[in-house]
């Protein structure tokens, strides 16, 4: 019966009816809707909102156990975050394979996609590094495009453009 109900599970969320990153979210206090694009927008205790792109690949933790996420796990798609540093204690960050982007109160944008990692300030400031190097850090209307290699970032002012398209997907 039980690997019954685990096979049921596993299909239904393979199948797109159970969202995975429902079961964290709501153990991390957090409230989910989803907008007319099909994007996922949790809002959680603490000042913390994330807008997750359809088909976005991520999970929220909550490392300090204050009941508000303090980190996301980003693998596939892209995410905008949003953290209220006047509720929000202490920083947030988003983890990627290729980079780790913090803060401590602020709007940005990561999007993870063919080996890289591309991270944009809408509001605020963020450092990014690679797990095993110096940060960047990057103020609004900038970004940084990470890889696996081993050159440095480099910090960039983005085009409108991109940052349109960006936003875009994330409904902004």
């Amino acid at each position: 019966m039980h690997t019954t109900l685990r096979n049921l599970f596993v299909a239904a969320l393979a199948a797109g009816l159970i969202p995975h990153e429902v079961a964290l979210a709501q153990s991390a206090g957090c409230t989910i809707s989803r907008d007319a694009g099909a994007r996922q927008v949790l809002s959680c205790p603490g000042g913390v909102k994330v807008t997750a792109e359809a088909g976005a690949s991520f999970r929220l933790t909550d490392r300090n156990r204050d009941g508000s996420p303090d980190s996301a796990s980003l693998r596939r798609k892209a995410i905008l975050v949003d953290v209220d540093s006047s509720q929000h204690t202490g920083g947030f960050q988003v983890v990627t394979p290729q980079a780790i982007a913090a803060v401590r109160g602020t709007q940005w944008a990561v999007d993870v996609a063919s080996g890289k990692t591309s991270v944009l300030v809408v509001r605020g400031s963020v450092a990014v590094r690679r797990p095993a190097g110096e940060p960047v850090v990057l103020s609004p209307g900038e970004g940084v495009d990470v890889t696996s290699s081993t050159e440095p970032l480099v910090v960039r002012s983005w085009p409108a453009p991109r940052v349109a398209a960006l936003l875009a997907r994330l409904g902004q």
